[in-house]
């Protein structure tokens, strides 16, 4: 098979099936699921507060909010630190692996708004 070296640079992606070593899956994977990227495009501003959350997310559910933030937690794209004390206060973060998704997420707006503009042509 001839490979595309701008789209499958090195041997990892040249793969026949999705696999979980390929580049590809593992950028997908890493904002996949509903509302994901619309929480780590809040979080690319610095922490927040689960509350600060909600308010910008107001029509996201607080049981939605906490299996997101659980996942991207659990694939290290956020770290999660509680305050001592009463009330306990939680703070999410980005962590350099999830900063690391910043371009892609511009690049997804940019090319979604390129295919918005084709289609309509249509």
């Amino acid at each position: 098979m001839t490979w595309d070296d701008e789209l499958v640079p090195s041997e990892a992606g040249r793969t026949t099936r999705p696999s979980a070593e390929c580049p590809v899956e593992v950028a997908l994977a890493a904002i996949s699921g509903r509302w994901a990227t619309l929480v780590l495009r809040d979080l690319m501003h610095g922490p927040r507060s689960f509350s600060a959350l909600r308010a910008g997310l107001p029509q996201l559910s607080a049981k939605v909010l906490t299996e997101r933030l659980d996942s991207l937690v659990a694939q290290g794209l956020v770290s999660c630190s509680r305050s001592p004390g009463f009330p306990v206060r939680t703070s999410y973060e980005l962590t350099p692996a999830g900063l690391v998704l910043r371009p892609l997420l511009v690049q997804l707006y940019r090319t979604g708004e390129a295919l918005m503009g084709e289609l309509a042509q249509h």
